[in-house]
């Protein structure tokens, strides 16, 4: 049965959530249970026929990778959606993960609900603190006072930062924004074979390792349908709602082992032949309106056929891997929807599919990298670091990430990439609705412009809940996305959108759509360079009329000023209205984790014990590019010592200091592309023991070279100069005393991870020489005015 639009009826008004008490009126008690009467509290209904819902959000995938698109990485689940639903050609989303994410979950615009940047990055504004409002409360957390059930797999990506750890507070995580269930983690990206997992809020290792089949993705599908088995055998008749985000397809580019090579050979064409065909491909599926053109490759990117034979070889290879990757993606959310038909419920399930949450990423540099960690940090590989990983491209140990020319191919037909929230090309990603039950006009597409913020009015229009005024004793923020319920109909490809207008910011990029035109201005930082800033005064605006110039190829800012200086003007109201400014443009240099609160924040030092384990680097002291004493007391067992006494970081960068063949060992990992060992010349003897390490940075500028020297029982044990630090983050993993969980500092003893150490541990202090320094926000101040 199909409807239209208008058909959804708001059948269930709860004003104020959570609703009243039970007040058990109709109770009769007497003196005793035999002579009362009771009036037991029903449990919570949906209303009549609500769907299960299943919302699927990929990860950095562009318009122009899938097939469903027209691209050449073939993704046959989401064909098969699109066969059987509808398909959005105009679907629109912020440029980067957590403001997405954050936006999707809200219905809100990502500066209303404090999410103009990524949580690592998150400063003290209105618009980009990281901290969601109470007043903005998630779609799950209505649905949840609806008579839903709610499980959350993979990506979060919007807990504040400096509030990872196991001291909370936690009501920033999904368990307590509306879900029921959360399994997956928290962090903007994580290693695919060792990822840094939680459930609910605790911390867990991954079930089995890469050479037992293991692979993130794999995991988070198995979980998912476990999850959707579990409620639907409990409770048949509650509708859930299942929130699959696996990091796929975020660097690092990681497929299954048993999926890698699938697509041997299929990408070297290279980036410019696989744009024209890609664009041939959209033009013939209809994906694209006929006539749309394809932009022009901007200047800064290289044509392919200017690179040497042995780049070319290695460019290959990363589209290649990343093929793999994102055809096993597309093959786990197949996986859960044939578990949702087995269980028979598929028909009244509307099942989401958005691929992407902002488009492809050029943040892997001109010629890619084997470790993204290090391009985030503003470090740049050369083309001979990058050569050099091509057997192990992908495999355990790489973060790799593919080069810009693929990014820029991977938004086919659109000009620019992820971050860029001026062009279509890091804000256009398609969206598949399919609902058996409810939608009849099947293998159709829809045009009408839509964002990530119609997500969750669409969601309350179609279950029939009203938009709460106040929620948990917090009145709400009205929703500020639109309902795109009305285009479920047969014949609603020709209805006019009801969402006309909507501003676009990401890092000083920034876009103001209204009715059919677009103002767009790309600030003056390339996409793939991760520091550094620009002036404002330099930023030109364009114009595009969108009706009639699907993929912004035709500027007419010339010869209409007035219309564009209309949208530049809409554009500042909305900039105050939604929290947009201060404007920002600084990408590595807002990593530093001292720019936002913390417990550790003026401590000169800081003491940890044994047990103390998976402390996030956003929630712990800066442990890279400062000075240090580490001081480590210790007992030796008879036999000798091995194993981890302190790690920070992982096998994509990170420091270690650990037992080894009885002596003291410093390891540091700078991104997988060189290695510092500073081991003692003696064997540590049974008792009791000092061990000290003390980091000098010879420069205040991050990343700099630094001495590092250790002592054992207060006499000189060893001097090791680093020539180069990381600058700002390890990555995404943790600091952890007595053992190096997720993935290993130091590759030697992978196969031994985590390497508990096998004395005994007492302390573990760490003495940062500068007790008041400047903070984060006084050092970013500093750097501007010095800029």
């Amino acid at each position: 049965m199909a409807h239209g639009a208008g058909s959804f009826t708001t059948n269930v008004d709860r004003n104020h959530l959570p609703e009243p008490e039970w007040s058990y009126d109709d109770a009769e008690i007497g003196m005793y249970a035999t002579e009362s009467q009771p009036d037991f509290p029903p449990p919570k209904e949906a209303p009549a026929g609500s769907p299960n819902i299943l919302l699927v959000l990929l990860d950095d995938v562009g318009f122009g990778w899938p097939s469903v698109n027209g691209g050449l990485v073939r993704t046959p689940t989401a064909e098969r959606l699109a066969r059987k639903g509808l398909f959005y050609n105009q679907f629109h989303t912020t440029s980067l993960c957590s403001p997405t994410r954050a936006a999707l979950l809200t219905g809100r615009n990502h500066h209303t609900v404090a999410s103009g940047v990524i949580q690592e990055m998150a400063t003290g504004y209105p618009g980009y603190s990281g901290i969601i409002p109470k007043g903005t409360a998630t779609f799950a957390e209505l649905l949840k006072h609806a008579g839903y059930t709610s499980g959350w797999f993979g990506k979060n990506h919007n807990v504040p930062d400096n509030q990872t750890s196991p001291a909370g507070p936690f009501d920033n995580w999904p368990t307590h924004q509306g879900f029921d269930y959360f399994y997956g983690f928290i962090s903007g990206e994580t290693d695919q074979f060792y990822p840094s997992l939680y459930r609910g809020t605790e911390p867990v290792e991954p079930p089995s390792r890469p050479e037992d089949g293991y692979q993130l993705t794999r995991d988070l599908a198995d979980e998912c349908i476990g999850w959707i088995g579990r409620q639907k055998t409990i409770a048949e008749d509650r509708p859930f709602l299942a929130y699959f985000s696996p990091g796929a397809a975020h660097a690092p580019h990681q497929p299954p082992l048993d999926w890698r090579g699938k697509n041997a050979g299929r990408f070297d064409m290279g980036w410019d032949e696989y744009r024209r065909t890609v664009h041939q491909n959209q033009l013939d599926l209809g994906v694209i309106p006929p006539g749309t053109q394809l932009t022009d490759r901007p200047e800064q990117i290289p044509t392919w056929d200017s690179q040497p034979e042995d780049h070319r070889r290695l460019f290959a290879r990363q589209a290649e891997n990343f093929a793999d990757f994102l055809e096993h993606t597309d093959h786990e959310v197949g996986r859960v929807v044939d578990a949702i038909e087995e269980l028979g419920e598929l028909d009244n399930t509307i099942v989401i599919y958005i691929l992407g949450d902002n488009g492809s990423s050029a943040e892997g540099s001109l010629v890619g990298t084997p470790n993204e960690i290090m391009s985030l940090n503003g470090r740049q590989p050369s083309i001979d670091e990058a050569i050099g990983f091509y057997d192990t491209w992908g495999l355990p140990g790489t973060s790799p990430h593919y080069a810009v020319g693929w990014a820029h191919a991977g938004d086919t037909p659109f000009q620019w990439t992820k971050q860029v929230a001026s062009h279509f090309g890091g804000t256009r990603n398609c969206m598949i609705v399919s609902w058996p039950d409810h939608i009849a006009d099947t293998g159709k597409v829809r045009p009408q412009f839509h964002h990530v913020i119609d997500v969750a009015p669409t969601l309350l229009e179609i279950v029939g809940v009203a938009h709460p005024s106040v929620v948990n004793g917090v009145v709400q923020k009205p929703i500020e996305g639109t309902s795109f319920a009305y285009t479920f109909g047969a014949g609603e490809d020709a209805t006019p959108s009801r969402h006309t207008r909507q501003y676009f910011e990401m890092l000083g990029n920034r876009a103001m759509y209204k009715d059919g035109w677009i103002a767009s201005c790309r600030h003056g930082r390339l996409p793939w360079e991760t520091s550094g800033t620009y002036s404002w005064d330099d930023d030109v605006w364009e114009l595009y009329n969108i009706a009639d110039d699907f993929s912004q190829a035709v500027d007419l800012a010339s010869q209409q000023p007035e219309r564009l200086r209309e949208l530049q003007d809409m554009f500042m109201a909305d900039a105050a209205r939604y929290n947009v400014l201060p404007l920002d443009d600084r990408f590595a240099e807002r990593l530093d984790v001292t720019l936002r609160p913390s417990y550790f924040a003026g401590r000169d030092r800081v003491t940890f014990r044994e047990g103390m384990v998976r402390l996030p680097e956003g929630s712990g002291p800066r442990m890279v590019s400062v000075p240090l004493t580490l001081t480590a007391s210790i007992d030796v067992p008879d036999p000798g010592a091995e194993g981890v006494i302190f790690a920070v970081g992982g096998d994509a960068a990170g420091w270690a200091l650990f037992g080894w063949d009885g002596k003291a060992r410093f390891h540091y990992n700078y991104f997988g592309i060189r290695r510092y060992d500073l081991t003692s010349e003696v064997a540590l003897p049974p008792g009791a023991h000092t061990i000290e390490v003390t980091i000098r940075p010879s420069t205040a500028q991050p990343g700099g070279p630094a001495e590092v020297t250790m002592a054992i029982d207060g006499t000189k044990a060893g001097r090791l100069e680093l020539p180069e630090q990381i600058p700002m983050r390890c990555g995404t993993e943790t600091m952890d005393v007595g053992m190096d969980c997720v993935s290993p500092v130091c590759n030697e003893y992978e196969d031994r991870s985590p390497f508990p150490f096998t004395g005994k541990i007492h302390e573990v202090t760490f003495d940062f020489p500068y007790v008041t320094p400047p903070t984060g926000h006084d050092r970013l101040k500093m750097a501007t005015k010095m800029d």
